[in-house]
């Protein structure tokens, strides 16, 4: 008997995340074919996993969902054969994949043949990377093993209160307990480990996926994301300038009528990444941050505006995901310089290197907008023309450089009185650091006004649609 014919979380959770009606189960008559312990004995309808294919607001996606009340939904060979038939159905059919997690984790009885199975959804998971949208939900227990699953899919999503995401588990590290640092904890995974996207209540999960699905091309090669723009295209951003700070907010003025999909939103908040919609087109978005706002207007979180090595991780990840995709990139730069951290300088270098490695690898369509502050070589890693941003705009009040006027003044004419260095720095600010300096080397397109930044991004990206782009011949690259 199928788990679909019974009432059951896992199939409720389809119920919810698909279109009314759309689930189509495939598989639901496998059963465990083990027979050591007595495995003979111990029904297992579907053997613990509801696979199949449904619609979500007319989209097609193929779907997993483990049944925790068949041995914990543990991962057994046949559990296992049922996903990657899923995936092998999923790459000719060019369809998202979509897996609602929980999970036991391995099925000790069958040893060997569950690590083949889980070998087996590694290596199709891996061969699915950039070729069709996976998303993973967890709902319940995601551990060892199968913690690489979200881990290996482009896209997670966390319930807050019962999932529990690790490798191993918190009391298992040792010098921690559970109380002392929850490591398997929605928390933790989301802004420590960066590995969850969104955290929320089971509902708020499946309808946040369901948005995601709207926005994401169905697969490499094919875009049927877009969707009728209702917003105008000449629309002003009346006072966007006052969210500059925070750019999310800035995000959602220039997108159609609001819309902004944060991805990874509670790990390192002083880089925004997420999808946005200009003239109906999905497009990738990636921007500094300094200040966090909440709903209230009040500040919940501060930077100094620096490029952090977890900001340019993240960002560098989003942006190689969007290319992989096919789905263009809108930078807002605004950054001082560089993290000055011990914590930050382990990984500081390596992680900026990768960032501009994706910049500089992507063919997408690229626009940058400077919209505030560009010093040093952290500016030059945003998407700045040098890397092969396609297009680059800046604001009136932009300041693009190696530092801050004053500064370089200070520096340049340490010796001199007060008057002198602020007349230099004037000077300096006029002919090094300003947009129109920039814009007279050729490193800036046009400085535009804060409140016409919607309608030149979208006039760029529409110029752009049709760019085609070679690398060298080579087999991949090492950063």
């Amino acid at each position: 008997m199928s788990n679909m014919a019974t009432e059951n979380a896992a199939s409720q959770r389809i119920a919810s995340l698909l279109d009314a009606g759309s689930f189509v189960e495939i598989g639901g008559g496998v059963t465990a074919r083990a027979t050591d312990f007595n495995m003979q004995k111990t029904e297992t309808p579907g053997d613990g996993v509801i696979t199949g294919y449904g619609v979500i607001d007319g989209n097609l996606v193929y779907v997993y969902s483990q049944d925790a009340s068949v041995l914990g939904g543990s991962i057994g060979e046949m559990h296992a054969k049922k996903i990657v038939a899923l995936y092998d159905m999923a790459m000719k059919m060019g369809a998202p994949v979509i897996g609602l997690v929980d999970c036991a984790g391995i099925r000790l009885q069958e040893a060997t043949d569950a690590l083949d199975g889980f070998g087996k959804l590694y290596l199709k998971q891996s061969m699915a990377s950039g070729v069709i949208p996976q998303i993973t939900a967890i709902f319940g227990n995601c551990g060892g093993g199968l913690a690489v699953i979200p881990a290996l899919t482009d896209f997670t999503f966390m319930e807050t209160e019962h999932a529990k995401l690790f490798v191993n588990s918190p009391n298992a590290i040792p010098g921690n307990t559970v109380q002392k640092c929850n490591t398997a904890s929605a928390k933790f995974q989301s802004s420590e480990a960066g590995l969850v996207d969104e955290t929320g209540t089971e509902e708020e999960i499946l309808a946040k996926i369901r948005a995601l699905i709207c926005m994401l091309p169905c697969n490499n090669e094919e875009d049927v994301s877009y969707e009728e723009c209702t917003d105008d295209l000449n629309r002003l951003c009346e006072g966007i300038e006052n969210a500059a700070e925070d750019t999310a907010v800035a995000l959602s003025s220039i997108s159609d009528n609001g819309v902004f999909f944060e991805v990874k939103k509670d790990y390192a908040k002083d880089m925004v990444t997420g999808f946005i919609r200009l003239n109906g087109m999905t497009v990738g978005a990636v921007a500094n941050r300094s200040k966090v706002y909440n709903e209230d207007a009040e500040v919940t979180a501060e930077f100094d505006g620096s490029l952090t090595a977890a900001g340019a991780g993240k960002a560098a990840d989003f942006v190689r995901f969007c290319d992989a995709f096919n789905i263009p990139v809108l930078t807002l730069t605004n950054v001082t310089g560089f993290d000055a951290s011990t914590c930050g300088e382990k990984a500081l270098a390596a992680q900026t290197a990768k960032l501009i490695y994706t910049f500089t690898d992507a063919t997408v369509p690229k626009v940058n907008v400077i919209i505030g502050k560009a010093y040093g070589s952290a500016y030059v890693a945003m998407n700045s023309k040098s890397i092969g941003a396609d297009m680059v705009y800046a604001w009136p009040n932009a300041e693009i450089g190696m530092m801050d006027a004053d500064l370089a003044a200070k520096i340049m004419y340490a010796d001199s009185d007060m008057q002198t260095q602020r007349e230099k720095a004037a000077e300096y600010r006029a002919l090094q650091s300003s947009p129109a300096s920039a814009a007279g080397h050729g490193y800036v397109d046009a400085v535009i006004s804060p409140a016409d930044t919607r309608k030149y991004i979208i006039g760029a990206f529409e110029m752009l649609f049709t760019k085609r782009e070679d690398r060298p011949a080579k087999k991949h690259g090492t950063v």
